[in-house]
């Protein structure tokens, strides 16, 4: 019986393979493979030419083991969060064209953060990119002492010697939402609080800003929520019976929305006729069309992009890039806001 040519038994081809076939030394080979000087334009065509052929591809994780650096940069994240799956993809497209390969490392209900920066760490990562980490900042002052940390949507004051910062300007992107809604007519508005989360409470105070700046001071309302759909559920629930109930709801994130309107669906009030609801992120999650949700977008390809660029900075031994990085958010309006009924 033949062998199945895609079957495990089925050698794979090496440089000395590449070598022979391309009528050239494994030496030869290597350098090409390497990107190294030594091979003339013509040699290292027919040799890249000759790996095409036979199907070969350099042993990425090998090559990483002889090298004296890893060149891995470790993403710590949160497995339940859509905008880290964004920012994840964001990562990825900015680092391999910077000659970095990503390693993940997930934050779940089990697996704290300091377990999953710990596997970073064992992994030869040389630098960590924190995705909203909320370890205490002894921790991350203790992370950034050991190697370059780039910590992502969550502000640290004071800053931390050592800890890069890229976020959005979260209290900045809370005024957006208050100021469309104020502009469709909306008076009442109430926030759904993301607790301790990095970013709360920029966007708790960015809330209350706008609403006194447009006189709207006796009806700031604050409600306890979180990061989560059951935790925006539950302070929809609250509202749902609320006398008077607000007209307008402008959640912590998009899954925190999510909740909201479920319950609302739930409880037979309609969105956006009864009650217009605001969510932040932007995430994929928001996009969705039978969810169609009116949100603050944050950049995040930028963001995924200085990230990396501070990272890959402070590698390559640049201490002048240094510092924080503050991007602006953007209205996403979609179909869950429109004015009082």
């Amino acid at each position: 019986m033949s062998k199945n040519p895609a079957s495990p038994e089925k050698k794979r081809p090496t440089l000395a393979d590449v070598a022979a076939r391309a009528g050239v030394s494994t030496a030869l080979v290597s350098i090409v493979m390497r990107d190294a000087k030594g091979a003339s334009a013509a040699t290292r065509e027919r040799i890249l030419h000759a790996a095409r052929e036979i199907g070969y591809r350099p042993d990425a994780r090998a090559r990483l083991l002889r090298s004296r650096r890893s060149r891995l940069l470790g993403v710590q994240f949160g497995l339940q969060h859509p905008f880290h799956a964004d920012l994840v993809d964001g990562i990825y497209a900015a680092a391999e064209p910077a000659g970095y390969q990503i390693a993940l490392s997930a934050v779940t209900a089990g697996r704290g953060e300091q377990r999953a920066a710990e596997t970073l760490l064992a992994d030869r990562c040389e630098a960590l990119i924190l995705l909203g980490p909320q370890a205490p900042a002894a921790r991350l002052a203790e992370l950034a002492g050991q190697l370059p940390v780039v910590s992502v949507a969550r502000r640290l004051r004071p800053p931390l010697p050592g800890l890069e910062v890229v976020r959005t300007a979260d209290d900045e992107g809370a005024r957006q939402a208050v100021d469309h809604l104020v502009a469709l007519g909306h008076r009442d508005i109430a926030h759904i609080d993301g607790g301790r989360a990095p970013g709360a409470a920029d966007r708790r105070r960015g809330y209350r800003t706008a609403m006194n700046r447009h006189g709207l001071g006796a009806h700031i309302r604050v409600l306890p929520g979180g990061l989560t759909e059951e935790e925006g559920a539950a302070a929809a629930r609250t509202l749902s019976t609320a006398r008077p109930r607000p007209t307008a709801v402008l959640a912590f994130n998009d899954r925190c929305a999510t909740g909201v309107l479920d319950t609302f669906l739930r409880n037979g009030i309609a969105v956006p006729g009864d009650i217009s609801v605001v969510g932040f992120d932007d995430s994929h999650l928001a996009r969705l069309a039978h969810i169609d949700l009116t949100t603050v977008g944050q950049d995040v390809r930028r963001l995924a992009r200085l990230a990396v660029s501070r990272a890959v900075a402070r590698l390559e031994g640049d201490e002048a890039a240094s510092g924080e990085d503050v991007i602006a958010p953007h209205l996403v309006v979609r179909g869950t806001t429109a004015p009082p009924g």
